[in-house]
């Protein structure tokens, strides 16, 4: 039937232009709902005077519940729904396997109160003391801080920082006591501590249950009474802060910004102060809790920024930058900034596999292009291969780091123990300090051209129970501490106060320190100084020729020691060979450990029974002429996986 043929392929011409259609008003309604949505969130905000914006950051020692806390406020403000994702703000898989905030996340909020409506901004802030940068940043954009106290813990070493942190920043603190609902809380006992040690007024506290919601709708009104509205004037020329940055494939760098006076909106022109460059902005928004675009950010808002067309080296966003619109550069008095944090832990990391050399290096400038507290130089071994020096600002930075190439990117990578810079001053009085073991001079230098060695020491600040304080200073005296204070601010806590050599700090201290006490003693810790010191270069030897990868420098004290454990684990990963392989530990030109691993041997008197002395002696002589003869032109050989098990942990 030829006209049945005809009507079918304008038959399905037909539906396919029904089902377009269909598909186009869907599109349009979802689009519609969307700028509705957003009209709507940018109608509030807009309507929200500069007296009723509120910065606040939340600032505790690790696990205290900072990100749980975070969820509980973006809830209770309808900025996410209830029951979803838990630690919202933790955006990393390592941050959300380890149960830690690596990164500061941020996030705005609208809150009615009393009838009027709010707009929050709150940053959810790293506990431990690597990323303390990142808290001080935050505090910058911040007009008070949370205080947050666990309840069953009490005040820690970090607590400590953080309160000295804000109140050198001039931050209005709220204490807040969290974990209530625990069987071992003891919120009197926080409260005595909070007042002991921070003079902070108990009666302004609020106690909560992040996990369980228990009274956390009492402290945004805490906030609101008691943290300051930013000052600003929108009317005035532009001048924003650069707070932080990140990378994505699509827009360049990505800029988080506090806005001091004025407003920006997409189309502006806008300059840098520190690197004198212009951009043009392409869009502009607020984190709610993920990037949602907005018409302008005006005086007292925190929000983001990127560029058309975009910045694409990450380089160019200096944090503690200020920009402004361009033209009234000469109107507006550039903000201090901050000071960039440096790099005291140094490990050298090499492909497992050379052939994944081009791979890794990808991946570690994808890494780095969101953390540019990590320095990198190239580096190479003998042993190893080629690979890079890396500088972090901790060993818990620098084991965040190992862990997200591992899981974000596959990586396979053999990392050095972490060690850290020191410094040498010459006879004509220059200064060199040296991140790489293996250039520190050996011990025929040092009597010849060097005035001085020294190391860095931390102060380091000890918080604990009172019945592990004999166990925690023979810790600290036995990796060469000085003790500088010890006070008890409640009848069972004590605070304890040591210089220590950084180099001991890095070799798992924390871990050791965590062992002795239970887990109950919490650290802190801050650059104290450059001190002159006995060290020298502990070198690993195969056969006289040094293993570069595995090079220390260490304290004059420690070099017998871990000499006898390099020798002596390096032997059991080493196959025997067809020579003597000779393993020895060197402090500088003086060996201070040896071990042997024999040749294989053919029994060469096998075949003789009942024969003369000489007659042996003669057969044994002319195989150790062989041997020699054999070990002037061969070599030995120790393969790559040898020293990835030494260096394994």
């Amino acid at each position: 039937m030829p006209g049945l043929e005809t009507s079918l392929p304008s038959c399905a011409k037909q539906r396919s232009l029904i089902q377009l259609r269909a598909r186009t008003i869907t599109t349009t309604r979802w689009q519609g709902a969307a700028h509705q949505l957003l009209s709507d969130l940018e109608r509030r905000i807009s309507e929200i005077p500069l007296e009723r914006f509120r910065n606040f950051c939340i600032v505790a020692h690790v696990d205290h519940g900072k990100s749980t806390l975070s969820d509980r406020l973006l809830e209770l403000t309808g900025t996410i729904a209830p029951g979803g994702n838990k630690q919202i703000l933790d955006k990393l898989d390592v941050e959300r396997e380890r149960g830690i905030t690596v990164k500061a996340q941020t996030c705005s909020m609208i809150y009615k109160h009393r009838g009027e409506d709010y707009l929050l901004h709150l940053v959810d802030t790293p506990g431990h003391v690597d990323f303390r940068a990142e808290v001080s940043r935050s505090y910058a954009s911040c007009g008070g801080a949370l205080l947050l106290v666990d309840a069953s813990q009490g005040v820690q070493a970090q607590t400590v920082a953080n309160f000295y942190l804000a109140f050198a920043q001039g931050l209005h603190l709220v204490p807040i006591i969290n974990k209530i609902d625990l069987p071992s809380a003891d919120s009197p006992r926080a409260l005595e501590q909070m007042k002991g040690t921070f003079e902070l007024d108990p009666s302004k506290a609020v106690l909560v249950s992040a996990k369980t919601g228990l009274n956390v709708e009492a402290i945004l009104p805490a906030v609101i009474d008691q943290v300051p509205a930013p000052v600003g004037n929108h009317l005035k020329p532009l001048k924003l802060l650069l707070v932080d940055s990140w990378y994505s494939n699509y827009k360049g760098v990505i800029l988080l910004v506090r806005i001091f006076d004025g407003q920006v909106k997409a189309g502006d022109h806008i300059t840098s102060f520190a690197t004198g460059l212009r951009y043009v902005v392409g869009e502009v928004g607020i984190m709610y809790p993920d990037q949602t675009r907005q018409t302008l950010l005006r005086a007292g808002q925190v929000g983001y920024i990127y560029f058309n067309p975009g910045m694409k080296r990450s380089q160019e966003a200096k944090v503690g930058d200020t920009y402004t619109t361009v033209g009234v550069e000469k109107l507006v008095e550039p903000l201090p900034g901050f000071e960039e944090p440096k790099a005291m832990v140094f490990v050298a990391a090499f492909p497992v596999d050379q052939s994944d050399y081009t791979h890794l290096e990808d991946s570690i400038n994808q890494i780095t292009l969101n953390d540019r507290s990590v320095t990198l130089q190239k580096e190479s071994s003998e042993a190893l291969g080629a690979g890079w020096r890396l500088g972090f600002l901790g060993s818990l930075h620098c084991s965040v780091f190992e862990d997200r190439l591992r899981q974000e990117h596959g990586a396979s990578i053999i990392i050095t123990p972490p060690t850290v810079p020191f410094k040498v001053i010459w006879k004509d009085l220059k200064e060199e300090t040296i991140t790489n073991p293996a250039e520190f001079p050996d011990g025929g230098t040092a009597h010849t051209g060097i005035i001085e060695l020294q190391e860095p020491y931390v102060l380091a600040t000890i918080a604990l129970p009172q019945e592990y304080l004999g166990k925690v200073i023979e810790l600290c005296e036995g990796n060469r501490g000085e003790q500088k204070e010890l006070h008890f601010f409640t009848a069972t806590q004590v605070l304890l106060k040591y210089d220590l050599p950084m180099a001991h700090l890095v070799d798992d201290f924390f871990g050791k320190l965590k062992s002795l006490t239970k887990g109950y003693a919490s650290l802190d810790y801050e650059e104290s100084a450059w001190r002159k010191s006995n060290i020298i270069k502990l070198q690993l030897l195969v056969n006289k020729e040094p293993v570069d990868a595995v090079a220390r420098v260490v304290h004059y004290s420690q070099a017998e020691r871990l000499g006898r454990q390099w020798v002596t684990k390096f032997k059991q990963h080493v196959d025997r060979q067809m020579f003597e392989v000779v393993i020895q530990a060197a402090a500088g030109r003086r060996i201070v450990a040896r071990e042997t691993i024999k040749p294989f041997r053919k029994d060469v008197l096998s075949k003789l029974h009942a024969s003369d002395i000489s007659r042996r002696r003669k057969l044994l002589e002319k195989q150790k002429e062989g041997r020699k003869k054999l070990r002037a032109v061969g070599n030995i050989s120790v393969g790559q996986e040898a020293f990835q098990a030494f260096l394994a942990k």
